[in-house]
């Protein structure tokens, strides 16, 4: 089998924590296990040098959220060009600058060009610009998506909710369903004891766990009440908030408003090798209420450490969810929510079944899984793009495409 050379163009990546960054890596790391090699292309946040497999590109913070960056447009195209020059094939992660310097590199070279959209942009543009109307953001997101995604010749998304939204577009172009698999072995053996411990958490406080970027859209004011309710009924439970992101201030000053001091812990940014694993052993239950997700890579990893998941099931959590494998689907309300995590605490015949069930069902999310779909995807689009060339240059001949088959 022919190994494949794949160019993969980000305007996020490591050390910035996000699905996005988490989705390449995992990646670039499994593929090279189906005969295909990464290359990533990839902002530098402060002294990152170049390594093999990546190559880092200048920016400054973004206004508003200065975690990101913005790009050097320049250093950008002519860094993806060069990278793309020894590949076969150019895969586009984000919408920004690397957008356009991925289908420039690929247009000049005449490759394939695929992208992954990961981002429902149409339901974060008002967190960030709320002075503007809604509904103007809406459609400006959805023209901006259409437009991106018709210049690709193939576009995935992580999940069938996805799916549906975009070719709600009026995007033409084939949308394959891949989800990011996880590397399972990454979120076994934590220590339970030890991260309490070190968290002034007490052994037996019944514990809810969120994990992922403290942002707006990621509805964690709602978790907030959802604290507030089962502190009612059990005094001694926490909610634990694991990451880092622009909203953590406000849900601070929310949580202080509630009272909430001593039945709330946000332990911030947990590196995934060395703290994660234990965070998530620390937990009795891992909770989740976004509603614009377009995948929900945290639940998958919640449910290979063995931890059951009590969750809204909207947009890209749905595939995960539905099957209730591991997992509560809780009502969009306050005490409906409370209700299932109560009971899941309180019965540990079901907690011991779910968490059973949990790691059963992310197996069939592992890393390997998806990366081999991923190798026969980029397989399949090089053969038609081959073949969809061959054509072009027997019509440029002045003959019919048919004809070659009988040449």
């Amino acid at each position: 089998m022919t190994r494949l050379r794949v160019l993969m163009v980000s305007d996020v990546y490591f050390p910035r924590v996000n699905g996005v960054s988490t989705s390449i890596e995992t990646f670039a790391k499994a593929l090279p296990g189906f005969g295909v090699d990464v290359t990533v292309v990839a902002p530098r946040y402060g002294l990152e040098p170049d390594e093999p497999g990546i190559v880092r590109v200048s920016g400054r913070p973004v206004p508003r959220d200065p975690e990101d960056r913005l790009l050097q447009w320049h250093e950008m195209h002519r860094r993806t060009a060069a990278a793309a020059a020894r590949c076969d094939l150019v895969h586009v992660q984000t919408p920004f600058v690397a957008h356009y310097a991925g289908v420039a590199a690929a247009s000049a070279l005449h490759l394939p060009v695929m992208l992954t959209y990961h981002t429902l942009f149409e339901e974060y543009l008002h967190h960030y610009a709320p002075m503007l109307p809604a509904g103007l953001l809406k459609y400006l997101a959805r023209r901006f998506s259409r437009s991106q995604c018709n210049a690709m010749d193939r576009i995935i998304v992580p999940s069938s909710a996805m799916r549906e939204r975009v070719i709600a577009y009026g995007i033409h172009k084939p949308v394959e369903i891949l989800p990011t698999g996880i590397p399972l072995d990454g979120f076994e053996g934590g220590d339970r004891r030890r991260f309490r411990a070190r968290h002034a958490i007490p052994e037996h406080a019944p514990l809810a766990l969120f994990v992922g970027r403290v942002a707006h859209e990621k509805n964690i004011g709602f978790l907030l009440d959802v604290t507030a309710t089962m502190r009612a009924r059990m005094p001694e439970f926490m909610l634990m908030i694991a990451g880092e992101g622009p909203a953590r201030a406000a849900l601070e000053r929310d949580a202080k408003r509630k009272d909430l001091a001593g039945n709330l812990r946000f332990v911030g940014y947990m590196d995934r090798h060395a703290e994660l694993p234990d965070c998530y052993a620390s937990a009795d239950a891992f909770v989740f209420a976004s509603k614009t997700e377009t995948q929900g890579l945290v639940l998958i990893e919640a449910m290979a450490a063995g931890l059951p998941v009590v969750a809204l099931a909207e947009m890209g959590t749905r595939d995960i969810l539905l099957p209730q494998q591991g997992a509560i689907v809780a009502p969009d309300d306050v005490a409906g929510f409370a209700d299932a995590l109560h009971g899941l605490l309180l019965d540990p015949e079901m907690h011991r079944r779910l968490a059973n069930d949990a790691k059963a069902f992310s197996e069939t999310w592992s890393a390997a899984v998806m990366a081999a779909r991923l190798a026969a995807l980029y397989r399949d689009m090089l053969d038609g793009h081959a073949r969809q060339h061959t054509d072009e240059r027997w019509i440029r001949a002045g003959a019919h495409p048919a004809d070659r088959h009988q040449a």
